[in-house]
């Protein structure tokens, strides 16, 4: 349980200041589409419009594309402000909000600066970090006003059955308590994507998503909440203590990708798919490494069997121009995060240089 208020998030001062490098397996998202693969015209790049409670084109193709009405979507600046505000418009000071462990960092520190009390409930390595609604129904307690989790989860890349998330918005409404799902890596399953949990319960579910991840699109900041019209208009009001008007360039170019999506998702689905064989074949060579098998997404999530993976980072980070997220930055102190987004080649160079710390790391313990 967290009680102490956080004034920052230990992991994005981290991912701002140590995780460059010229071999980064630490970045979160596929990599960055060419300005020169969009198809922009100079019109596009219009500095001002009516962009007051959601530029009403971008909330038509946001709409579309989450399957709702554009009085459920609320637009924000990537993934991390609609979770802040999805949190501040769902938690009051001294609420609870339980939230699974491991997680995204962030989400914990933004609950915690709101001044909430935060519980948590497990997903568990030996489970391969699946959702479980026992262990959410046995966490809940008299003043949980949100659950929180992530789907895809971030950082094991377990994929949430519906099932089980409808269980846990019964379970949830039951208590008189939403649910908040950070969905912003479901699209890196592309066509075998499920819809939204949104869907589940619309009055009990809230879900956040972007373009960030599994499009190569973090340049553009388009980030949403799905939520019902009441909330959701709570919400665009909250959204006025934190900004005027969002920079409508971006919003423009966030409609010519939404436009043509298809292809952008084709790229980056290629590059998945053949980065995936790579890093499999990897952990198959690695015995030090104990990972589930690959099935899909862009991120995953080794056990370091033996040895200090807090070491090994630094290692790779000095030694070998590398770097990989620790896991205790998630709450697992013996795991670390590798992101395969990135391009072919850099992945390539650094798993060699992964394998050449893992050796350093091994005759060091030995």
């Amino acid at each position: 349980m967290t009680s102490s208020r956080a004034t920052g998030s230990e992991y994005m001062e981290w991912a701002k200041t140590c995780s460059q490098a010229r071999f980064n397996l630490a970045s979160s998202g596929v990599a960055e589409l060419p300005l020169a693969e969009l198809p922009v015209r100079l019109e596009d790049l219009e500095l001002t419009g009516p962009s007051f409670y959601g530029y009403p084109p971008l909330q038509e193709r946001l709409a579309r594309k989450a399957g709702v009405d554009p009085g459920c979507v609320v637009a924000a600046t990537g993934t991390s402000m609609a979770n802040h505000l999805a949190l501040a418009a769902f938690l009051e000071p001294g609420d609870q909000a339980l939230v699974e462990e491991p997680t995204y960092g962030p989400l914990v520190d933004a609950a915690s600066y709101l001044g909430a009390e935060v519980r948590r409930f497990p997903r568990r390595s030996e489970s391969a970090f699946a959702l479980d609604p026992r262990e959410v129904e046995k966490a809940l307690a008299p003043r949980t006003r949100l659950v929180v989790l992530s789907n895809l989860h971030n950082p094991s890349n377990a994929l949430a059955e519906e099932e089980s998330l409808r269980r846990v918005g019964e379970i949830a409404r039951h208590a008189g308590a939403r649910v908040l799902v950070d969905e912003v890596y479901l699209d890196a399953l592309f066509e075998r994507a499920p819809r939204s949990a949104f869907h589940l319960d619309p009055g009990c579910f809230v879900v956040t998503g972007s373009l960030t991840k599994a499009y190569g699109l973090s340049g553009l900041r388009c980030g949403w909440i799905i939520a019902d019209p009441p909330s959701a208009r709570r919400i665009w009001r909250l959204n006025d203590l934190f900004g005027s008007v969002p920079a409508h360039p971006a919003e423009r170019l966030s409609i010519v990708a939404l436009d043509h999506l298809a292809p952008i998702a084709a790229r980056a689905r290629r590059l998945l798919e053949a980065n995936r064989k790579t890093l499999q074949r990897f952990f198959a060579a690695r015995a030090e490494l104990d990972a589930p098998p690959l099935e899909h997404g862009m991120i995953a999530f080794p056990r370091l069997r033996n040895g200090s993976v807090d070491e090994l980072a630094d290692l790779l980070r000095k030694k070998y121009e590398t770097t990989v997220v620790p896991g205790r930055f998630f709450g697992r102190s013996d795991h670390f995060r590798i992101s395969y987004g990135c391009l072919s080649e850099t992945l390539a160079g650094g798993l060699e240089r992964l394998g050449a710390g893992l050796d350093d790391l091994a005759r060091q313990v030995g």
